[in-house]
């Protein structure tokens, strides 16, 4: 009889992978596969804690609890998974791979839902500049798929192990953002099972909101009907809360909601051709002063397109303090020891045009006081490859440091607009300083969002730093700005998102997760405090 029922698994389960490719979600009329999906425990599921530990924990340090972590391999195990969360009230965290920094992926009770299994990139567009893939997939591997078809993925998240539904799920961005934009500017279509197990397709361009009111339709065609706060979005790199907007396209909804509308089951991006040519460089100062100034006038640059010569316009502006620079020197011992700060730029270009535009960045490094003697200039893979782990080296070297020392990451994660950074830097920088607390400051300083990771010794100076985190956010939105421009609000921002917006619209957000999710099952705590529902 077991054999039986292995036997009828594997083909019911066959059949709703096929019916789950073409649209049609297992319903009442095919009960008998939903029945063994449920009852015969075909899903992977763990429930014994000690082979499940890695999933309680993200990449901020922070750790929390479930009775059990599932790993789905379909659609329809995914439906009937939250199907039966529903009809039992039980919380089911969605759990990316655990590169994380807010405690979004990390369970608070119930159940783990694991997408590790749905990692397949499905298809490659040859002639449409798309690819889709399953939400379990990493950058890496989507990555390398592309490289082989001569396209790449311009969102780039320092941690490369990210799931592409992740990225998804909270807007994702990177050192190209300053170029391309975040991942929001790239998502194409989704597929995914809302709260209640109900499947939603959505296409960009193809549905939205009638000013502040929006309606969708799931495949089965239940309707469910929105109503948008009207609240006012920093214009900066943002990932705080839900991306809403008058007339806004229905998809962008379910983008950077991190998990509490639905769980992303399949997701169509926008790449690019390969550029022909890639520069990429480091350029060393004596002072943080002159680096800082390096980058405010790279920002500036305009294209010049009546001379036609290649114009110094980076895809990245990254910058490092003199801190950052001790930091990792051990590691990268050619970085001159009277370096007090770096940036980092990275350029496309076409061939022929080597002489001219290397001509033009030693121009302007000369003008800032550059370290002309220092310059460490990349063309060839190799040195493109060893100059981007130096990018990246900075951001898992204080990972690294924070987890020896059993303390949660404080990295704030802050953007203002261009016009007011000078002041938000010297902020951060003065008052970090007098506070005594070590720290690196590194990120993003074309977009003018720097991440100041503080390194507390003891827990005293952990305490201090958390008050420092929550000025430097006090700071950031006075300034018109963000709590969080790429990491999402998880579990430890809650409180700054009130810094950003009214009660009355942080409730309008909520009312807009209870619409889809009326139990609150679905990535309970992320965002959301359970008296934002109240």
């Amino acid at each position: 009889m077991v054999i039986f029922i292995e036997k009828m698994v594997k083909i019911c389960r066959t059949y709703c992978v096929i019916r789950a490719n073409i649209g049609i979600l297992a319903d009442k009329h095919y009960i008998c596969a939903e029945y063994l999906f449920r009852y015969a425990e075909y899903m992977i599921r763990k429930t014994d804690a000690s082979t499940f530990e890695s999933y309680l924990r993200d990449a901020s340090n922070y750790s929390g609890h479930c009775d059990a972590v599932y790993l789905p391999e379909s659609v329809n195990e995914i439906a009937a998974l939250l199907q039966d969360a529903q009809n039992m009230g039980t919380m089911v965290t969605v759990s990316g791979n655990g590169t994380g920094l807010t405690g979004g992926r990390v369970p608070e009770g119930g159940a783990v839902l694991a997408l590790d299994k749905l990692n397949v990139v499905i298809s490659i567009g040859a002639e449409s500049n798309s690819v889709t893939v399953e939400p379990g997939l990493l950058l890496a591997d989507l990555i390398a798929a592309l490289l082989k078809q001569g396209k790449f993925y311009p969102p780039d998240p320092t941690e490369k192990n990210c799931f592409i539904g992740a990225t998804i799920a909270t807007n994702a961005s990177g050192a190209r953002t300053y170029g391309f934009g975040a991942t929001r500017q790239f998502v194409e279509a989704l597929e995914l099972v809302l709260p209640d197990g109900e499947l939603l397709r959505l296409r960009r361009g193809e549905l939205f909101a009638n000013g502040l009111f929006l309606q969708l339709r799931a495949v089965s065609g239940k309707v469910y009907t929105v109503e948008l706060p009207d609240i006012a979005m920093p214009a900066v790199k943002n990932a705080a809360g839900y991306y809403i907007k008058p007339d806004m396209d229905a998809i962008d909804l379910f983008i950077g909601s991190e998990g509490t509308l639905g769980v992303i089951t399949k997701a169509t991006l926008r790449v690019l051709p390969l550029p022909e040519k890639l520069l990429s460089a480091v350029i060393f100062f004596q002072t943080e002063d002159s680096a800082f100034a390096f980058c405010e006038a790279l920002k500036k640059i305009k294209t010049d397109s009546r001379t036609g010569t290649p114009a110094t316009l980076p895809r990245s502006i990254e910058f490092f303090d003199g801190n950052s620079l001790r930091f990792i020197s051990e590691k990268y011992p050619r970085i001159p020891s009277e370096a007090k700060g770096a940036v980092w730029i990275e350029q496309d270009y076409t061939a022929g045009q080597e002489d001219e535009l290397l001509k033009q960045w030693q121009d302007l490094i000369a003008v800032h006081s550059g370290m002309e003697e220092a310059l460490w200039f990349a063309f060839d893979e190799a040195d493109l490859a060893e100059i981007l782990e130096f990018r990246h080296a900075i951001s898992y070297l204080v990972n690294e440091y924070i987890t020896r020392n059993g303390f949660r990451k404080l990295g704030t994660d802050a953007a203002v607009p261009d016009e007011s950074f000078a002041e938000f830097y010297r902020f951060c920088k003065e008052t970090v300083t007098a506070s005594g607390l070590p720290y690196v400051l590194y990120g993003h300083f074309g977009n003018s969002h720097p991440h100041l990771n503080m390194l507390p010794r003891d827990e005293k100076e952990f305490e201090t730093g958390k008050q420092l985190y929550l000025e430097i956010c006090k700071k950031a939105v006075a300034l018109c700005g963000t709590v969080s421009a790429e990491h999402g609000i998880g579990k430890f921002k809650r409180d700054y998102l009130r810094l950003m917006y009214t009660e009355q619209a942080i409730k309008g957000m909520a009312a807009i997760k209870k619409v889809f999710d009326p139990n609150l099952i679905l990535n309970r705590g992320n965002i959301f405090y359970e008296s934002d529902f109240l």
